[in-house]
This record gives structure tokens, C-alpha cells and sequence, in this order.
């Protein structure tokens, strides 16, 4: 994991424009900044999303047609500290269905801190954490033939740019079969005075949580990244639906990566690409999925309609 980080940063400092993977926010302190951010006022995503699980739960069952008779597996990708998810969690367990959950994470941070916590709020719940690749994970559940309803929550697959979604949706399809589900839940195309306060919050939380990757790179690849000489840039484009999480360099500069013996030059000004975020419309989805095996069979929305949940089930044959 080491070697594939250090390839990745490489990569992407000696590119131009410069890029690094969102996928890096995430260690320990990353892990509690975005936890922070899903709190802040300003951050409306979350808590659109939290109205559907929390107030439409039944009706969220209702349009993944699973059966209580039916034993199922409950695939969660990027599962988080699950806050939305128990909501499902607890009232599928109150219907009397028969699952499993399955929450998969790249942090193995935050599934051991999801399952204290499930254990302690839900004992009853058959849990089966899974941290590392998604495809890995499912690639290993597919042979079970137990019916899936897949998770992916938060608007994560906004950080992917549409052929990428299109091709990670359409793996998916190959690790599932006819009939199964994922509810995938997208941020919706809104004002640029709703959506880019959410990426730059007033108290500087998602700053801090932007400029970690360089912390991370500091720590764990021997850097000399000054952080006080970069800042946080975010940008959004309501024409496009796509808002972008920069890392600005504030001085000509040069950065050194002892475990890479590489040096990486900056000019004022300079920007590092760390995250796209794009909103969504029911065109726009489905034109990422007319190459994949899903097709969308229901969308719930927030009582503001700043987010939805769509229902894709896999429709043909393996």
C-alpha cells in the first residue's frame, strides 16, 4: 500500500497540471476531519441524505424489493462511521429481514470504530467488515449467489468523472448478478451560494482536511511540505455540475520527497487538482448508465431536493 502511495504521489506531482487522489484524505486525522465536515452547517449533504434514510426508510425498503423471507447480503462501499446506514440497519432488523452487512472501507480506522459501535447499538446485526478494494471484496461474495443490495452513499461516486463512473458502475455489474440492487446516492445540481459554501466552510475544517494529503505525504513519505505555503482553492460551475477541491501553492517553491529522492518544483499561484464533486440530474445519470447492466427503477429525494437516492438494478444476465 506503501509503494502504490508513493507511486500515486509521484504521479500526479510530476504531472500537469498536478493532481492527487482524494482516496488520501483518508488516515486517522483524515477520518475525524470528515466526520467533522458531515456536521457543519454549511455541509448540507449529509443531512439531505439523512433525511431520506431517516424519514423515507420504509419506503427505501420498499424499492430495493428485498423479500423477509429471503436472506441477503447488505454490501455497504465507503461505509463511513455509517450514521445514515444504521437508520437502514435498525429498521430492517425491526421488520424481521434476514442479512448480513458487509461495510467495506479502505480506513481500517473507521470499520473498527463502526463496529464498536454496532455492537454496542444493534448486537443482534450480523456484521462482516471488509477493508481493503471494493471489486476485491464483492469479486469474493459473488459466488454465494445470495441476492445483493449494494450501498453508495454520500455522492462518493461524484469524485469520479462520468466514463469513470460509468466503467465503475458497469464493474460492478460484473461482480453482481440479475435482480440485485445498488442505491447510489448523488448530490443534484444546485447555486453556487448552496453548493461551494459546503467546500469551504466558515471554521476552515475542510481546509484542514484538504491540505492533509500534504501532512500525510510529510509523515509517511519524509516531505518537506511547509503547510502555512499552501491553502485550499475550491471552485464550482453551476453550468457544468462539477465543483473542484484544489491545493494552491502561495509561493514559488520546491518540495523534496525523501522516499521518492525527487524534488517537485511550484510556482505561486500553482494548483494541485485533490477532488471533483459532481452534482447530478436524472439525465445525467442515465446517460453514464446506458453502457452498464443497470437501469434506474426508483429515486427518493430530500425535502429540499438537493439530494437523491436512486434504485439501479442489474437487468440482464451474466
Amino acid at each position: 500500500m506503501l509503494e502504490q502511495f508513493k507511486a500515486d504521489v509521484d504521479e500526479g506531482l510530476s504531472s500537469q497540471p498536478k493532481f492527487l487522489s482524494s482516496k488520501y484524505f483518508y488516515d486517522k486525522l483524515g477520518d475525524d476531519l470528515f466526520v467533522q465536515i458531515m456536521n457543519l452547517p454549511e455541509y448540507y449533504l449529509t443531512r439531505a441524505e439523512m433525511d431520506i434514510f431517516q424519514n423515507q426508510t420504509d419506503a427505501l425498503i420498499e424499492a430495493i424489493h428485498v423479500k423477509t423471507d429471503t436472506n441477503f447480503e447488505l454490501i455497504e462501499l465507503g461505509a463511513g462511521d455509517g450514521t445514515k446506514t444504521k437508520k437502514l440497519l435498525s429498521r430492517l432488523l425491526e421488520k424481521g429481514y434476514a442479512f448480513e452487512y458487509f461495510p467495506i472501507d479502505i480506513s481500517q480506522n473507521a470499520l473498527n470504530q463502526l463496529e464498536d459501535s454496532l455492537k454496542r447499538e444493534m448486537p443482534q446485526l450480523n456484521v462482516n467488515p471488509q477493508q481493503g478494494d471494493y471489486f476485491n471484496v464483492l469479486s469474493s461474495l459473488k459466488p454465494n449467489q445470495k441476492p445483493k443490495v449494494i450501498l453508495f452513499l454520500g455522492s462518493n461516486i461524484g469524485n469520479m468523472i462520468d466514463e469513470r463512473a460509468s466503467a465503475f458502475i458497469y464493474q460492478l455489474g460484473e461482480n453482481v448478478h440479475t435482480g440485485d440492487k445498488l442505491v447510489l446516492g448523488v448530490d443534484l445540481i444546485k447555486s453556487e451560494e448552496i453548493v461551494l459554501p459546503a467546500y469551504n466552510d466558515a471554521s476552515g475544517v475542510t481546509r484542514a482536511f484538504n491540505l492533509n494529503i500534504l501532512k500525510r505525504i510529510n509523515d509517511q513519505l519524509g516531505a518537506n511540505f511547509i503547510l502555512e505555503q499552501f491553502d485550499h482553492a475550491p471552485e464550482y460551475s453551476e453550468e457544468t455540475g462539477i465543483a473542484k477541491s484544489y491545493i494552491m501553492s502561495l509561493a514559488d517553491q520546491v518540495v523534496h520527497i525523501e522516499s521518492l529522492d525527487t524534488s517537485y518544483d511550484f510556482k505561486a499561484g500553482e494548483k494541485i487538482q485533490t477532488e471533483i464533486s459532481r452534482k447530478y440530474n436524472d439525465d445525467i445519470l442515465a446517460n453514464i448508465l446506458k453502457l452498464t447492466d443497470f437501469k434506474i427503477i426508483e429515486k427518493l429525494s430530500d425535502r429540499n431536493g438537493y439530494f437523491a437516492d436512486y434504485i439501479i438494478e442489474k437487468q440482464f444476465s451474466e
